[in-house]
């Protein structure tokens, strides 16, 4: 099994801490920014949308993280419990992780990566309150839960908790979001490789973070 990811990528990150939860045995292969042209031609035969991460399982291509999440459970978990097959179930965890991408996910992109990205001087304010919002519905989620589908952690706390991991980074802290701040923490504890796959990406994303934004 191949995966082609970055490891600085949020998404990539969640793909690769579920592999390591599971205890697969996969080959990690580099995608950088700098491909030579037969290097990036070869790959958009593989992925014509030319993204990542993207998985190659024995000839199966896939990409989008959360859809490699629920395959790689489906495939390879020895149970459903990440995962569950009950219809409403996995309707709820389904949910959250269509929020994180086109809601969380997206307004991080939106209101953060101009300024990373094309180092703009100042964040608009309109998409910084709608980034803020879609934290706030995240606060209101947990409400009563432990973890962001119920009562059982799921691939939809994997997916969010690498998203809100990078608006940690980015915001300084969580404290505005108490129920999102502690659950952060409980996640962080209950995913075995947190630390070891996380630390040095989300350090990098920091000080490259802080320099942009004393420019």
């Amino acid at each position: 099994m191949d995966l082609y990811y970055r490891p600085g990528s949020p998404p990539c990150r969640a793909v690769v801490l579920l592999i390591k939860m599971l205890g697969l045995d996969v080959n990690y292969i580099l995608k950088t920014h700098s491909l030579s042209d037969p290097e990036k031609q070869e790959f958009l035969k593989i992925n014509p949308q030319h993204c990542i991460p993207t998985l190659n399982d024995k000839g199966f291509i896939l990409w989008e993280s959360r859809a490699i999440l629920g395959y790689l459970v489906d495939q390879y978990a020895e149970d459903d419990s990440l995962y569950p097959k009950d219809p409403k179930k996995r309707a709820v965890i389904n949910q959250r992780m269509y929020f994180d991408i086109s809601t969380l996910y997206q307004r991080l992109q939106d209101t953060y990566m101009p300024r990373i990205l094309h180092r703009e001087s100042s964040i608009d304010p309109v998409t910084q309150s709608k980034f803020e919002e879609a934290l706030s519905i995240l606060n209101e989620l947990l409400e009563g839960h432990d973890w962001v589908a119920g009562s059982d952690f799921s691939i939809a706390d994997i997916s969010l908790a690498v998203t809100v991991s990078t608006a940690e980074v980015i915001l300084g802290d969580l404290s505005k979001y108490p129920r999102v701040e502690a659950w952060l923490e409980r996640a962080k504890l209950k995913i075995p490789t947190y630390e070891e796959d996380s630390s040095l990406s989300l350090n990098t994303m920091r000080k490259f973070y802080e320099k942009v934004a004393n420019t």
